[in-house]
Parts: structure tokens; sequence; C-alpha cells
């Protein structure tokens, strides 16, 4: 289930440093935040899809991880992407 070019395009769009920017750490944690979401819904329904469980937790864990070096190198674009994909933060 992989997302959809528009929901990912707007994502990319939203969170770019420049117009050709795909791969910086907010960008991929937008990307991230969104296939979180939708794992999470996924499994709402299906319970018993331990697969699907297990990669929703591998994504978990790259979106911490990412969000930890943003923390440590760009506090201040920490703060603005936790606010805007309305996460918690420490």
């Amino acid at each position: 289930m992989p997302l959809n070019k528009e929901v990912k395009t707007k994502a990319i769009a939203d969170f770019h440093r420049h117009d050709t920017d795909t791969g910086s750490p907010e960008v991929q944690i937008a990307l991230l935040t969104n296939r979180i979401t939708q794992l999470t819904e996924h499994l709402r329904a299906n319970k018993h899809d331990e697969s699907c469980r297990r990669g929703l937790l591998k994504l978990v864990g790259q979106r911490r991880r990412l969000l930890a070096y943003l923390r440590k190198t760009e506090y201040q674009r920490y703060l603005e992407v936790t606010e805007r994909l309305s996460l918690r933060h420490k």
C-alpha cells in the first residue's frame, strides 16, 4: 500500500527547502508521517495483520531517528516540523 502520488507530491511541496528538494529530513518526516497514518488506519480494520504492524514499527523508529537528527542539527526547523505535523516533542 504505497502512498498515492498526489499525497506524496503535496507533502513534498509543503515541506521542501528548494524546488528540487525531495530528500531533506523535513520531507522524509512528512512522508513517513503520512505512511504511518495510513498504516494505522489499516491496522484498526485488520487487527491481526502482524507483518503490517512490524512495518509500522519500523517506520515509526525511522521517523524517530530523523526527528532526533533534525532536533540535534537544526532545532528551529525541528520545532516547525513537529508543529505543522502535530507531533509530540520533548
